[in-house]
This record gives C-alpha cells, sequence and structure tokens, in this order.
C-alpha cells in the first residue's frame, strides 16, 4: 500500500537535522524562566516558549525538561514559563512573544487527574508544585493556557503536546462533566497538536515552522494531530464500520492494488456525542490503528472541520534515546525555587528512567495511548551513566537509587522475536489471553544491568519500584531470585487488579493465578535468602464489568491471605482508554462493534455502588460494616456476617463508628474473637 508518511526503517536520525543558527549561544545551566535571565544568556528572544503546569525541573523525569533540553540541542533558544496566573495574559507575555511557536502542556499529569480523586473531590495537594501547594494550575489546563498564550500574542503559532492532549487527541469521554468532548485542538484553538512520545514530531515541526512557518503541509509527519476542511484529494477514505468488520482484510488487499492512500473516517463528532455505540467503535478502531508498522491516519469531524490524526509516532532507536537522556540536564529543581521541597522531585531525584512503553495492554491504562506498546530501551552504558551523574551531581545521594525501570519494571529490552511480524501485528496486547509465542520474554540483559548497576562505586543499593509484570516475571525465575536478593525492601508492589475472571476479562489482566505463581518463587526466593519480605497487591473498585458479586469474592480472597488494604484504587475513567468506552458507552470495545451485535458491559456509576466497591476492599474497617452488612442481606449472602474466620463482617458495631452508630444501631465491647477479627492481617500500603 503506497503511503504518505515514511516507512518506520527510513525515519530520519534524531539528531540528524542541521542546527538553528540560535546554537551559537551554546547550552544554559537552566532555560530561562525571566528576562533577567534571557538577557544573561546574551538573548533578545526566545524561538520557542514552553509553558507548563509542572514546577520546572531540569531532569529526564519531567517532559518539559527533555522537550526544551532537546530543542536547544537542535539549536533553538527555549524558554519556561512554569505553572503562570492563568486569570489573564500577563504572565505568558513576560519572556517575550517567541519567534517560532508556544508549546503548551498541563505537565506530566493529566490537569484533572492531578486535582480531582476518582470521586470528584478536589486534592488538597499537588506533588509538581513547591511545598506540595494544591491549585496552581487550572482545570484542563492545556486549553486555558492555550487560549491565554493565544490572548498575548494572536499571531503565535501554539503546539499542545503532553500526555493531557494526548489522550484528548479526539472525540473524548470526559468523566469529571459527565459528557463527551471535542477534540481538544478545537477548543484549545492550537494549530498543531503532537501525541505520544513526540520527539520526532516536535524537532521536524521546529525546524518546519523555522523556515516556513504555518503555511505549509504538516501531513507528513507522524504523530500528528491538525485541522482541515476536507479529505485532500489522492485519499480514499474507510469508514470505521467498514475496520471493524470481517471484511477488513480483503480491504486492504484492494487498497494495496489499487496503490490507494487511505484515511480511516471515525464517526463524527455529533455522532459519537449523542450514539454510545458509536463511541465505543471509534474508540476500538483507535487502538487496532496503533501499531507504527502498519496503522493508518485517521479523520474525525467536528462541525466543518476534520481532526486529522497522522499515523503513530515511530519508536526512538536506543541510539536515539540514550542521546536523548544524555542531554545536559541540571538534574535539579530551577534556582528560583530556592530549594522549597516539590514532592514529585524528592520522589524521582535517585531514580533512573531504563525504558518506555507498554505492551500489556490493560484497559484502563493510558500508557498504551501515550508510550505505545514498542519497548523503546537505553542502552546500558547511558543508564550506568545516569546513575554515575546521579552519584555525583546530585545533592543528598545516600548510595541509594530509588528506582530502575519505567512505565513497567520488566519489560527493558523485550520485544517481538520478528520484527515483519510485529509490523503486521493487531493485537491489542502481546500478554493477553496469554504471551504471545513471538514475543522475547528473556529477563537475561536486565539481570545484567541490575548487576553492573549495583557494583557501580558508590551505589549501596538499587532498588526496583516501578510495577513488576508478575505473568512475565514467571518466566524467569532467575529473575525473581536477582529481584529478592538484591532489589526489594521489606515490600514489593504488584498489581493483580482482581481475583474474579470478569472484570479480570475487562481490564485484560492475567487470572489471579499468575499472581499465585509468583507469589510462590517470591516467598520461596525470600526464604532461600533468609529475608522477611512481603507482596503488596492492589486493586482496582468498580471496574467495568465488575459485580458486588465479584467484589464480594475478592473480599473474601483479602481476608483468607490475611491482607488489609490501607489505601486503594477506585476505577477512575481516564480519556480515550478503552475501559472509558466501556464505563460511558456500555460498549465492549475489545470485542467488535456492530450495530444490534455489540457485546454489553455494566458500568458502575452510582456513587452508593461505587462506595460499596471501596467498601469490600476494606472490609476490616468499621465504618464501612454497615454498608457491608447491608449489601450482603441483600446478596443474599447474610452467612457472611459473623465473627468467625470465614466471615466478612462481624453482626456488631463498635461504638461511634459507621452509619449504623448514627442510627441508633447496637454497640457492644468486641469479644476477644471479634478483637482477633480486627487485629489480624498484613496491612497493604500502595506506594
Amino acid at each position: 500500500m503506497a503511503s504518505s508518511v515514511p516507512a518506520p526503517q527510513s525515519a530520519k536520525p534524531l539528531f540528524s537535522y542541521r542546527k538553528y543558527w540560535a546554537h551559537r549561544f551554546g547550552v544554559a545551566p537552566f532555560l530561562p524562566m525571566s528576562r533577567a535571565e534571557m538577557e544573561a544568556l546574551g538573548w533578545d528572544s526566545c524561538d520557542v516558549i514552553l509553558v507548563t503546569g509542572d514546577a520546572y525541573i531540569d531532569h529526564p523525569s519531567f517532559g518539559m525538561a527533555i522537550v526544551g533540553r532537546l530543542l536547544e540541542a537542535q539549536g533553538f533558544r527555549v524558554g519556561i514559563i512554569s505553572q503562570p496566573d492563568w486569570r489573564d495574559a500577563s504572565d505568558f507575555k513576560k519572556l517575550g512573544k517567541p519567534n517560532l511557536f508556544f508549546g503548551v502542556t498541563s505537565g506530566n499529569m493529566d490537569s484533572m487527574v492531578n486535582r480531582y480523586t476518582s470521586d470528584r473531590r478536589i486534592r488538597r495537594n499537588d506533588s509538581y508544585t513547591p511545598g506540595g501547594e494544591g491549585g496552581k494550575r487550572p482545570d484542563r489546563s492545556v486549553i486555558v493556557y492555550a487560549q491565554r498564550a493565544r490572548e498575548a500574542f494572536p499571531e503565535t503559532p501554539i503546539v499542545l503536546g503532553g500526555i493531557e492532549a494526548s489522550l484528548r487527541r479526539i472525540a473524548h469521554y470526559d468523566y469529571w462533566s459527565d459528557k463527551v468532548r471535542r477534540s481538544i485542538p478545537l477548543d484549545a484553538k492550537a494549530d498543531l497538536l503532537l501525541y505520544g512520545n513526540a520527539e520526532r514530531a516536535l524537532v521536524e515541526v521546529a525546524h518546519r515552522i523555522a523556515k516556513r512557518g504555518l503555511a505549509q503541509d504538516f501531513s507528513d509527519i507522524r504523530g500528528l494531530a491538525l485541522l482541515r476542511d476536507a479529505t485532500p484529494e489522492g485519499w480514499v477514505e474507510a469508514s470505521a464500520e467498514d475496520i471493524d468488520s470481517a471484511d477488513e482484510g480483503r480491504l486492504r488487499k484492494d487498497d494495496a492494488r489499487s496503490g490507494a492512500d487511505v484515511v480511516i473516517r471515525l464517526p463524527a463528532y455529533d455522532q459519537v456525542f449523542s450514539d454510545p455505540e458509536s463511541y465505543a467503535r471509534a474508540s476500538r478502531v483507535l487502538h487496532k490503528e496503533s501499531n507504527p508498522g502498519n496503522a493508518r491516519p485517521l479523520t474525525q469531524r467536528h462541525g466543518n472541520k476534520d481532526v486529522w490524526l497522522t499515523a503513530p509516532p515511530i519508536p526512538l532507536t536506543t541510539a536515539e534515546m540514550d542521546a536523548v537522556y544524555d542531554l545536559p540536564f541540571a538534574r535539579a529543581p530551577h534556582p528560583s525555587y530556592a530549594g522549597a521541597k516539590i514532592p514529585a522531585w524528592e520522589m524521582i531525584r535517585h531514580s533512573v528512567t531504563i525504558m518506555r512503553g507498554c505492551f500489556g495492554g490493560c484497559s484502563f491504562c493510558s500508557i498504551t495511548e501515550h508510550e505505545g506498546r514498542v519497548i523503546q530501551s537505553r542502552s546500558e552504558g547511558s543508564i550506568l551513566r545516569e546513575i554515575e551523574s546521579i552519584r555525583d551531581k546530585t545533592e543528598g545521594f545516600t548510595g541509594i537509587i530509588s528506582d530502575i525501570g519505567g512505565p513497567t519494571a520488566n519489560m527493558y529490552r523485550m520485544a517481538c522475536r520478528d520484527k515483519e511480524t510485529e509490523a503486521l501485528c493487531r493485537r491489542p496486547s502481546c500478554v493477553y489471553p496469554d504471551i504471545c509465542k513471538n514475543l522475547n520474554t528473556s529477563h537475561d540483559a536486565l539481570i545484567e544491568l541490575y548487576r553492573k548497576a549495583r557494583a557501580l562505586p558508590g551505589v549501596k543499593k538499587v532498588m526496583v519500584a516501578s510495577g513488576v509484570r508478575y505473568d512475565l516475571a514467571v518466566k524467569s525465575p532467575a529473575y525473581i531470585r536477582e529481584l529478592v536478593e538484591h532489589h526489594v525492601g521489606g515490600y514489593l508492589k504488584i498489581a493483580p487488579e482482581h481475583t474474579e475472571s470478569g472484570p479480570l476479562s475487562k481490564m485484560m489482566k492475567p487470572g489471579i493465578g499468575s499472581y499465585d505463581r509468583f507469589k510462590q518463587l517470591f516467598d520461596a526466593a525470600a526464604r532461600a535468602a533468609n529475608k522477611e519480605y512481603y507482596l503488596i497487591p492492589y486493586f482496582i473498585a468498580a471496574h467495568p464489568g465488575t459485580t458486588d458479586e465479584d467484589m464480594m469474592n475478592l473480599a473474601l480472597w483479602l481476608k483468607r491471605n490475611k491482607y488489609r488494604a490501607d489505601q486503594v484504587q477506585t476505577y477512575l475513567p481516564s480519556p480515550m482508554a478503552l475501559s472509558t468506552a466501556m464505563y460511558h458507552s456500555g460498549f465492549n470495545p475489545l470485542k467488535p462493534v456492530r450495530r444490534g451485535a455489540s457485546e454489553t458491559v455494566e458500568a458502575v456509576k452510582g456513587l452508593r455502588q461505587r462506595r460499596l466497591h471501596k467498601a469490600f476492599l476494606r472490609y476490616h474497617d468499621a465504618e464501612n460494616w454497615p454498608l457491608l452488612r447491608e449489601a450482603l442481606k441483600a446478596m443474599g449472602r447474610t452467612d457472611l456476617i459473623g465473627p468467625g474466620k470465614h466471615q466478612l463482617v462481624p453482626a456488631w458495631q463498635p461504638k461511634g463508628t459507621g452509619e449504623a452508630a448514627r442510627s441508633n444501631s447496637r454497640s457492644r465491647p468486641a469479644s476477644s474473637g471479634e478483637r482477633k477479627f480486627l487485629t489480624k492481617g498484613v496491612a497493604l500500603r500502595k506506594i
């Protein structure tokens, strides 16, 4: 099939561009946040100004630092406007007018997830703000920042990026307003949106704008969303309904024979706004068209404009990843914060990212939509150099690397054994329902990396705090032994998410048997090492497809295994995730979505039922007992009410606790058996 985008093997190397003329100014110690800093560098203006909802920390774990240093390496002068006052345009003028464009992001987190809990309550703090202070960024930061930047300098191009923009690149369900919203470039009045790992698109866009401004076609750049009046001549449209049909293979062959450039037309905004089944179909097709090796452009009508998505970005090579992480980061917060504590910085300052992406495909997770399924790994040498840099340059280093990982702990250098097969694959997950036979699951490279990292002079301990994908880990008992003997503290977090097949099938997570096998190997390794270590499993309440009985059975599993969840996670529908399509539409986009024949999914939406599901996870909390007793009676499971080991909640209520106590319920002192019920078990803490 002919294509208007380069084949993956022909991607232009990231650092092969001729540098912009301003490279003569050299490297800034920190990217400037004030006119005084610009003048000290000899700048009269910035070429690009980045606006972010986070504090500016010049470290590769923070998106704006990577974006800024990458553009600097291309020769551009880059300024940062961090956490501006958005109530008017004044803060957006403080560095002057950018010569090329504003780059706008909410920061490392989606601003709505950052500010609101899954129950839509406002969080008190913000880990990406000095002092952890909340309220320093607006709701839907990308839209607000872009609008203020437009007010400040109306003619300056605006380019959106980061996770908040990436997850809203098409019409999407918004949990906080409980409606389908338009593609974000329309509401933000932006010119371009870069989605996913956007280094390639960013560099190409910057150089093109530097040469010819916006008056040109950007549609040959991967990982881009732009607005068009209509489909250009020479393109053939395929409807989303055809793509999700049994005739898709024939359609692809016909297109290949005709030499046509094909774009897939998703259901229009008006249609997905009013028709939940169309929304589910659009979600399914977008996820099917996510492999950089075979994905085609997508287009979706919004009023009189099309939102056009080019094919997903081509993953960075190991050499390119190394070059990005070797950029001259100061590895510290900007001096203007005067040493104020920034919780996110305190958490990651001694950690190292070794890879990007995740091929797990969990339906509730945003990693797939943002970073993609292809694992992009750094070289061993690059990682070890960064650890040495932490040792030598990062204040407060005591010899402990707090984490060595990424979106997962143990997908480093894993990939399909055959590149041709990988380029053709359309599976949403490499590990669900079973691990693909073509997936290389060797942990040997990771084990060797661990050994070399902890052998570095001055390094006392290298911790693994990223989530371990346990269904992969069981393929390598040697990895589990290495983990337990050298890289775990007292606890290791793990994410089975549920025990019951119904919700697990909607999450695309393995059965609890995989967790049981991992626990056996983990416990055996701990005994062999003479260490007292514990697993911390955490679970999701109220995920689509979860019944009250499912949560009851999970609670019974927790009690049998002597687990007590200290913190629990109630499902939060993030924009564009597959499980969000289930939650909003009531249909299952993991299966074909065909009018009148789509599989339905029950979503847990009512506040009381969501509270109940959360209460099952905290069955040991007396505040939840009245609600649980009421539910168990309604379910015909009064046999689970009482003080026995096999029972879930006692029949009595401690004085001053729970709704029942406030409704004249009977209170009495606990018996010895009930006191044992209250105190038994291991406290779980979600890290």
